[in-house]
């Protein structure tokens, strides 16, 4: 099977190890590996458990066949024989369940092939041959080249204003509009909605990789990544909220380029202290698409977050989206929040409280279950102009933003003073 990950190494492991449950099926398997010029002796007896005892107290092969006849819990026990795996192993499943969603689970969680029995010489001839050559095509097969990789973070300056929910819809768009593989990368190790988004659990991915960065590599990105779709997998947690994260950032970076390898979009659903702890995690993210509101805290909060950005991340293109617009609603005006963080708004996108609603009750993201909605079309927008910053290396952001120096300089704190003034006066009896 084709894999967009990337390949692993065969390194100075042992070829070939199999378990597998009859008799019969390792009487066509034993002629198969010699063909192959591997070891018989390496077709062992038993199935998926055998495996996962044996493989606890022994390194594991390039290639691991693993009969899941006997297992009462397949995808629970090929998770168990992951955590004994060594990174790079190629798992070939083998059953007597003939279940398209089983096939398409045990894929999602890092199996290479599936086969059913009875086994035939042939299947397992095309099935080894397969997976051998992982070791051996490049990254870039099919003579593609060096492609452009694209990366956005998207940053909320406060809590609440629908960063996670424009970067779930981004990620989708990308997958789906435009075709391109996507990771999405909900680094919100608690509490993040990535995949309570997209109606999914969110697996032990992110924390395994946390734990374990050494481990990292295409083939672990292949297993932990739960896949929404064809073209969009994502990595996320629901860590226990009395457990720390205890981290310097490693993992996060071996993550990222992963993800360039492997795919062709990389959305990070990135909370604001991620920024301050880990500021190195943006050195090579294209755009930061900072998503805002019309409040006073929300003004304060993007100059600051700007003038960050410009220090600590020089090569990162900003792009200012404005969510929850409700006319006559906000704290202050579109034009007084433009002149005080001296640019312009890139995006706008109304408050559609019932669209939201929507995408919650479908377990869909928020642009995915309102397609026909007026509310989705700016999502479209930033979209398209993530997906051309490699065609014009940002020109268009850029210019977006130097747009809003034209207007009149407020400064925060004469802002700040206006409004509390004009509050007090309108909670002033009139005479």
């Amino acid at each position: 099977m084709n894999s967009p990950f990337k390949t692993g190494s065969m390194g100075n492991r042992e070829p070939f190890s199999a378990f597998i449950c009859d008799e019969s099926a390792l009487d066509v398997l034993r002629p198969v590996v010699i063909e192959m010029g591997w070891q018989p002796e390496k077709c062992n007896k038993g199935g998926l458990r055998n495996a996962i005892q044996s493989l606890s107290i022994a390194a594991s092969p390039a290639i691991l066949m693993v009969d899941l006849s006997e297992s009462g819990d397949p995808l629970n026990d090929i998770n168990a024989l992951a955590e004994v795996c060594e990174p790079g192993t190629v798992v070939i499943a083998v059953g007597q369940v003939n279940d398209v969603r089983l096939y398409r689970d045990l894929v999602a969680s890092g199996i290479h092939d599936y086969l059913l029995k009875p086994l035939s010489a042939g299947q397992l001839r095309d099935a080894l041959t397969q997976a051998q050559a992982v070791f051996s095509t490049p990254r870039n097969a099919e003579g593609e080249g060096e492609r452009e990789h694209i990366a956005t973070a998207v940053v909320g300056t406060r809590g609440g204003v629908g960063a996670s929910t424009l970067a779930t819809s981004l990620a989708w768009l990308f997958s789906t509009e435009h075709q391109a593989s996507t990771a999405l990368l909900d680094l919100d190790v608690h509490f993040g909605t990535g995949a309570l988004a997209l109606d999914l659990e969110p697996g032990r991915g992110l924390t395994d990789a946390i734990d374990n960065p050494s481990r990292i590599d295409g083939l672990f990105i292949e297993r932990a990544m739960i896949r929404a779709n064809d073209n969009l997998a994502i990595m996320s947690a629901e860590a226990p909220i009395n457990a720390p994260m205890m981290t310097d950032g490693t993992a996060f970076l071996q993550l990222e380029e992963e993800f360039r390898q492997a795919f062709d979009m990389t959305v990070v659903d990135m909370p604001r202290n991620m920024l301050i702890n880990f500021p190195h995690l943006l050195t090579d993210v294209n755009v930061v698409t900072l998503v805002t509101e019309l409040t006073l805290a929300s003004a304060r909060d993007t100059i600051r977050i700007l003038s960050w950005l410009k220090t600590n991340a020089p090569n990162c293109h900003p792009l200012i989206v404005c969510n929850k617009m409700q006319p006559g609603t906000a704290e202050i005006s579109k034009a007084d929040f433009e002149a005080s963080i001296e640019r312009k708004i890139n995006f706008q996108i109304s408050f559609d409280q019932k669209a939201a609603a929507n995408a919650a009750k479908l377990g869909q993201t928020f642009i995915e279950a309102n397609k026909s909605s007026k509310t989705v079309g700016p999502i479209r927008e930033i979209a398209k102009m993530i997906a051309g910053v490699a065609e014009d290396d940002g020109a268009s952001i850029e210019e977006a933003g130097q747009k809003g120096s034209m207007l009149g300089k407020f400064d925060l704190k004469s802002l700040l003073g206006s409004s509390s003034k004009k509050a007090k006066a309108d909670a002033e009896p009139a005479e």
